[in-house]
């Protein structure tokens, strides 16, 4: 049988027992304390399983430059990649009524140069099914994210370590550690959710200052990569939570294969594990 005779692939047929993640859903989600879910997805298939097995964000992530691409960083992952794969996705979704809310990175620069032309870049990104678009950094970013939010683009913003600069950070670090680096992300954090963004990744920052962001931003959803249990949610590579990567994994990855079926389980295990607060453990993941 061809795949295109099957109406979606392994349990993924089955539309998830819940309703379409929305923004507005996300907001009550944090409201009410319930951990967000987020894992990372670059393809139709992929997408369809984390919907069914109850991811409830999936980032296209230009981390698809290290996963699917070879590359050593994501510096060098283009537009044409990024509406590539978005699509991939979107369809994914599409062809199992997927309710997971999409978001897909701005690759670096395609937003850098100027404010209209973070605007045109996400228009593309969105045009190929994302519904969020997540840029790095804070400072100059605040303006252009007031901007895109003003014309109906809804943000996810990202402070710590940001991969996109990771040369000019010199190389994969925690960030703020020291008082002066740790104010100046509490800053940005306030900032970026003035200026409208709806989530924040933290990554790769110490979890006491994690859980202090979180504490300070209530109309923003904080999305934690190896920034301990205190955020709001969490997100993970999905290749690294599968335990497929090059090399050593980071401190901040848990392999959810081991002891699981297969991969729907190991899906459907994160989720849960996410939801209860099992992960991550500070004492293993963080620092």
């Amino acid at each position: 049988m061809s795949s295109s005779e099957t109406t979606a692939p392994y349990g993924a047929g089955v539309p998830a027992p819940r309703k379409a993640v929305t923004l507005s859903r996300i907001a009550d989600m944090h409201a009410r304390g319930e951990k967000i879910a987020m894992l990372t997805a670059y393809d139709a298939t992929f997408a369809a399983v984390a919907d069914a097995a109850g991811v409830d964000c999936l980032l296209v992530g230009d981390s698809l430059g290290m996963v699917c691409q070879g590359l050593d960083s994501t510096v060098a992952v283009s537009m044409e990649a990024m509406r590539h794969h978005t699509e991939s996705v979107a369809r994914g979704l599409r062809r199992v009524q997927g309710t997971a809310w999409l978001i897909a990175d701005l690759p670096f620069g395609s937003y850098q140069e100027s404010r209209e032309q973070a605007l045109r870049s996400a228009i593309t990104l969105m045009q190929a099914g994302a519904q969020m678009v997540k840029l790095e950094g804070g400072g100059w970013t605040i303006d252009t994210v007031r901007f895109m939010v003003e014309r109906g683009v809804p943000v996810c913003a990202h402070l710590g370590l940001t991969p996109q600069t990771v040369h000019a950070l010199g190389g994969y670090k925690v960030q703020g550690r020291d008082d002066s680096s740790a104010a100046r992300l509490l800053e940005d954090a306030r900032a970026l959710q003035d200026a409208g963004a709806a989530m924040l990744v933290l990554e790769m920052v110490p979890a006491a200052l994690a859980t202090a962001i979180t504490a300070e931003l209530a109309r923003c959803a904080t999305i934690g990569i190896g920034a301990g249990r205190g955020t709001v949610g969490q997100v993970l590579v999905m290749h690294d939570m599968l335990g497929i990567h090059f090399g050593k994994p980071p401190r901040f990855v848990r392999n959810f294969m081991a002891g699981s079926s297969g991969i729907e389980g190991a899906l459907r295990a994160y989720v849960q594990a996410v939801k209860g607060g099992t992960f991550p453990d500070d004492s293993l993941h963080a620092w």
